[in-house]
Formats: structure tokens, sequence, C-alpha cells
């Protein structure tokens, strides 16, 4: 079965400690707020979705009824048939309609009763007002939104500039007020943003040069959309492909630079679910093999100088698989199965040089933020360790701290798995 391609890396892409165990619409756009009683629900992925994780495709196939499920795929983020050189090729093609197909025959694969492709693209911007096309939407039970370039859906459904809801993007809106399900993949996840939307960019180029309104054909420049995607999701920003590409550097400046106090930064192949978005009631749980990082804000001050950009006292929390989050208060709710973490090992932290993932790096990218700070939670030999990003002029600096109310979650009593409130300094040097 041929895989729709990963984006490459340069692609503008598709960003308290409690102990405690288990337990939408904006003015910009036309409609009534979700009713907490029904509300639905998101499935986001931070890219890299493998056909074989029955854990996220059968959480998203039981939202959306089970095996009654009736999943509308929609790729409008791919390039168009008419963009493809490979259009006719079913082994090499990566377009729109291909790539539904694939995503079609996956989810039926996974065991819902019908999946289909909602034919929207640049080739059919029509079709996001079309009343057959609202009429396919009306018989789906759930959504899902696959990868690319966000901005493209931006252009199909939520008539670019214009930034209204089409008659398919007002449909599926009201759909998860009613509760169906609505999930996506890298683009598809970064869509569901409310405000400030991240258009692209590099977590060493924005911490350099900070953040911008706009789309940029220059890749490694971070951006943001001002107006945001759908709105499904506003309680933070969000971000894809954290660990793979290193955004936890851009994720930060964005958020510092344009007032927000929480980014939700997806990794992998792994879901947040966001049950009751929107609401008071909203909270969240991660699904899969890696995890989710909640960058939290509220309490960090941002100075910028002639020596470079500052931040002071961001706190980090990764949370894995069964773990929850509840957005309103703020608090992490580890899984049942996790333990607290004691740390016996009396050996350094490694020293990390390369923090970010930069491209610029010949040597690849073998260690990272969230080892990093692995790595730290592990050892009772310190309490603080630095890691540096590999660009200099200026090199940034890292500090990681166990400040009080961090600690960390172990499901075999050795590896730091979850953490909880780490302290984040960023400094040049």
């Amino acid at each position: 079965m041929r895989v729709p391609p990963l984006p490459a890396r340069r692609t503008v892409l598709a960003g308290a400690l409690a102990v405690a165990l288990l337990a939408g619409a904006s003015a910009a756009h036309a409609g009534p707020g979700p009713d907490p009683a029904r509300t639905g629900s998101l499935v986001l992925v931070g890219g890299a979705l493998e056909e074989s994780n029955t854990q996220v495709y059968g959480e998203i196939i039981g939202r959306a009824g089970g095996p009654g499920a009736r999943i509308g795929i929609i790729t409008a983020a791919s390039v168009p048939e008419s963009q493809d050189p490979h259009a006719d090729d079913p082994e090499r093609c990566s377009n729109s309609a291909c790539n539904g197909a694939y995503y079609a025959e996956v989810f039926k694969r996974h065991g819902a009763a019908d999946a289909q492709w909602i034919p929207l693209d640049l080739d059919h911007v029509a079709n996001a007002d079309s009343d057959a096309v609202v009429a396919q939407v009306e018989s789906m039970t759930g959504f899902f939104f696959g990868g690319g370039d966000q901005y493209r859906y931006v252009t199909t459904l939520l008539r670019g500039d214009a930034h209204r809801d089409s008659k398919v993007l007002a449909a599926i809106r009201a759909k998860l007020a009613r509760g169906a399900v609505v999930a996506g993949s890298s683009a598809g996840a970064q869509i569901v943003s409310g405000p400030d939307m991240v258009t692209g960019g590099e977590s060493y180029e924005g911490l350099r040069d900070g953040s911008a309104p706009g789309y940029f054909d220059d890749a490694t420049r971070l951006g943001h959309l001002p107006e945001g995607g759908f709105g499904f999701l506003r309680s933070g920003l969000v971000d894809t492909h954290t660990g793979a590409y290193g955004r936890e550097g851009r994720a930060l400046r964005l958020a510092s630079d344009t007032g927000h106090d929480r980014v939700y930064a997806l990794e992998e192949n792994t879901a947040l679910v966001v049950d009751r978005p929107g609401t008071p009631h909203e909270h969240l749980t991660v699904l899969g093999p890696n995890g989710v990082a909640v960058l939290d804000l509220r309490d960090a001050r941002a100075h910028d100088s002639a020596n470079g950009w500052t931040l002071r006292r961001a706190r980090y929390s990764y949370l894995t698989d069964g773990d929850r989050y509840d957005a309103r208060t703020w608090t992490p709710r580890v899984h049942p199965a996790k333990r607290p973490l004691r740390p016996v090992g009396t050996a350094p932290v490694p020293a990390n040089t390369d923090v970010f993932h930069s491209t610029a790096n010949p040597d690849g990218v073998p260690y990272a933020f969230r080892t990093t700070a692995r790595a730290l939670a592990a050892t009772r030999a310190q309490n603080s360790a630095t890691a540096t990003t590999h660009e200099t002029g200026p090199r940034f600096t890292v500090t990681f701290a166990k400040a009080p109310g961090f600690a960390a979650f172990t499901d075999d009593a050795a590896t730091a798995r979850t953490l909880v409130d780490l302290r984040i300094d960023i400094a040049p040097r």
C-alpha cells in the first residue's frame, strides 16, 4: 500500500503539577457556539500517522460510531492532481485524490463501515459551496483532514483572505457541535487552530529573528496567520512534528510574540484527543507511542536586546500514552499505571549541542530537547542541565531545571516517561 510521503522538512507545514490520577466559534465564524452537552471531539496527530496504528485509527472510528462509522476524508492540503507529475501512477502519486483514496482504504481496513473522499482541493474550490458536497458531509459521522500545507485549507474552506466559512466548513462545524469527531494529521491538525496559527519556520531562526504575520517563501522564517485556522481548538496554539523537527523553540517564540500562554506541541504518530473542545469542560488525552508537550508560558517573561532574545520561567510538561490534561485548570493527570520516578542514577546529563534538531548539522540529530529533559529527570546528580543550539551568532543556551513542582513518572521504575513542570529558560550567548 502506498503511504503518502511526509512533507519535506523545509516545506511549510501544515507548536501546576497534579499527581492526580486518571480521572467555538469565534466572531469571525458565523453560527452558534458549541453545546457542552453535545459537542464532539478532536483527534489531532502530530504527523506521520502509520497505517498500522490501530490505537489512533480505532479511536477515531470508535468516536464516529464504531462499526457504523462513516468517515469523510478531506485532503485539500495536498497538491491537486493538476500539479502532480505522477498523477497517473498509483504507486508514485501524491495528490489530494490519491491520498484521499489511500486514507479511505485504511479507515475501512480498520473497521469503518464507509470512508470516502470529499472532493475538495485547489482544482475543486467551488465544491466548498456545493450543495451536493454539503449533503455528502451531512451523511458522515466523522472527518479526517490529511497533511500537506495548511494554507490550502484556508484557501479551499475559509475562502482565502475573506476567512469566512464555506458551506462545507459550516456543515462540518455544525456536525462537530452536535457530537461528530474531527481528526487530522500534520497540516490537518494545525488547521484546527484559533488565532496565530503557525505557517512555517525553524526553531533557531525563530529564536534569532522572531515571528511575523504572513506566509513566507523562506521556510526557515517563523510565520503565523493572525486570523488562524478553523478555530476548533482555542485553549492553546498547536504545533506538529515537534520532536522530529525540533520545534519546541519556534513554538515558545511564537507563543511569546503573540501573547499565548500555552502550546500543544504534538509528536509524530501520536494523538491528542480533545473532548468538548471550546467549552469550559474541555479536557485532553494522549494516545500513542510518543507524546505531547504542553508548553506553559503563564509565568514566562521575554526580553529582546542587542545580544538576542531571552525567555525565562517557561514550563514544559511532556505527556505520554493515557495521560490526561484539564485545559481549564491547567492540570496534567498522569495515568495510574505510571508511578513517580525516584532517580537513582548519578551520571551527569550528556552534552547536547543541537537542542532543536538543526538541519545545518551534518552529523544528524541524535540528541535533542526531550532527551535532555528526560536525562535530567532520571539523575539525582544535578538539578539543572544546559543544551545549546548548533548554530551560532548568537548560540542559544536552553537551561532545564527541576524547579518546585517538577515531577517525573515512569512505567518501568527506571525510565522517565512523563514529565510535569520542568522549568525552561532560553538565553543567547
